[in-house]
């Protein structure tokens, strides 16, 4: 208690926390995007459902790692090399799971542009294209990639664990809040998924970068995915703004 009661008056403590809370937020992102993509190819009496059980898995399994804090730095040391170059376990957790992100964008944005170039093919065909138990399958296992690059983070920014779970925490409340609003605009917006998709392949790419060993600023990665979002919410708007005046003009017309 006395130790809680320390770390509570420590301006030290309050500004890792701060610091470690946006963090984890940010990693949370990519775990989000994911889980929105894929719950929206759920039928709609499932999505929120599915969103709830990934997030909070999310949570388990990040707290379930945060208990073995000790083992989980050991995923940092080498277990074998390659041409010179060890890999660690974290190394090639982050290359599987880069890999997964690659194939499962991938065959999404082929499923797109063949609805498009082949609608007569998918006028009969439903929506959903996802099992509830393949859905949780997949997020489970980003949860885990993520979780761990998560906590890693967590543990190399203080040597506290109530601030690591205090974060932690908050991160995933975050996330639980956010994810019903961002499905929804990615389901809204089709040229959204598109974009979505293309950064799951570009987070993909930066674990695979990661697990052999080259260090991808995320710094660099989260600016580019701003920029793309903030490009893609003007072309939203201007799309409105023209949909807008067309049926102004239209009734215009019928008048």
């Amino acid at each position: 208690m006395e130790y809680l009661v320390e770390l509570a008056s420590s301006p030290t403590a309050w500004v890792a926390l701060v610091t470690l809370v946006v963090m984890e937020v940010v990693l949370g992102i990519d775990n989000l995007i994911f889980i929105s993509i894929l719950t929206n190819k759920l039928p709609k009496e499932h999505q929120e459902k599915a969103r709830k059980i990934g997030i909070s898995m999310a949570l388990v399994l990040r707290l379930g790692l945060l208990s073995t804090v000790a083992y989980i730095v050991q995923l940092t040391q080498p277990v074998f090399e390659v041409f010179g170059h060890a890999f660690s376990w974290k190394d090639m957790i982050l290359i599987a799971g880069g890999l997964f992100l690659l194939w499962k964008a991938t065959k999404e944005i082929h499923h797109s542009v063949d609805a498009q170039v082949h609608p007569e093919e998918q006028a009969g065909a439903s929506k959903v294209s996802l099992g509830f138990a393949a859905a949780i399958g997949q997020i489970l296992m980003l949860d885990l990639v993520f979780s761990v690059d998560s906590i890693i983070t967590a543990v190399g920014m203080t040597e506290h664990l109530p601030i690591m779970i205090i974060a932690v925490v908050a991160a995933v409340l975050v996330m639980l809040l956010a994810a019903e609003p961002l499905a929804k605009f990615i389901n809204d917006n089709p040229t959204v998924v598109m974009l979505a998709l293309g950064f799951l392949i570009m987070i993909g790419m930066t674990l695979i970068a990661e697990g052999f060993g080259a260090h991808v600023p995320k710094g660099y990665v989260y600016t580019a995915m701003a920029f793309s979002a903030a490009i893609e919410c003007l072309n939203i708007w201007s799309r409105k703004s023209r949909q807008k005046k067309a049926l102004a003009e239209e009734q215009a017309h019928k008048v």
